[in-house]
C-alpha cells in the first residue's frame, strides 16, 4: 500500500460528501421520520443526544471509509466510471448485505434495512466517483 500516491483532498472531499448526504438522507423531509419510526427513536431522545460527539464521530468514520475505498482504488487506471462502480459494489455487496444479515438477527424491518443500505450504497457510489475522478 502506497499512501504517498493518495489524493488526500479527494479523500477529505468524498468523506464530506458522504457526511452531507447523511444530513439529507436522514432529514425529516426525506427518510428521517421513517427512520425514527423504524428505530423507535423519539424526538425527545434525539434532543437529549450528544450531537457534537455523534457528528464528530460520524465525520471521522466517513473519513476512514473514504481512506479505505481510496486504498482499494489506488491505481491510475481507475477513473470516475470505475470509481463509481467500485463504490457501488462496496456499498451494495459489502455494506448493504452486512446490514441485511445483521438486520435479520435483530428482527429489523425491511424498511429499516433499506433506509440504511440505500444511504450507504448512494454514499459509497458518490465517494467512489469522486475518488476516481479527482486524481
Amino acid at each position: 500500500m502506497d499512501f504517498s500516491t493518495l489524493n488526500w483532498l479527494a479523500i477529505i472531499g468524498s468523506a464530506l460528501v458522504f457526511f452531507g448526504l447523511g444530513a439529507i438522507w436522514y432529514n425529516p423531509v426525506t427518510f428521517g421520520e421513517m427512520w425514527m419510526k423504524e428505530t423507535g427513536i423519539t424526538k425527545e431522545m434525539a434532543q437529549k443526544a450528544n450531537m457534537p460527539k455523534i457528528m464528530g464521530l460520524t465525520l471521522l468514520f466517513s473519513f476512514i471509509m473514504a481512506l479505505n475505498l481510496a486504498l482499494f482504488m489506488n491505481s491510475p487506471e481507475i477513473g470516475a466510471t470505475e470509481g463509481a462502480m467500485y463504490g457501488f459494489f462496496t456499498g451494495f455487496g459489502w455494506i448493504a448485505m452486512a446490514i441485511f444479515v445483521t438486520g435479520q438477527y435483530e428482527f429489523r424491518s425491511t424498511r429499516y434495512m433499506l433506509i440504511h443500505a440505500g444511504y450507504n450504497i448512494a454514499g459509497l457510489t458518490l465517494m467512489g466517483l469522486i475518488l476516481g475522478a479527482w486524481k
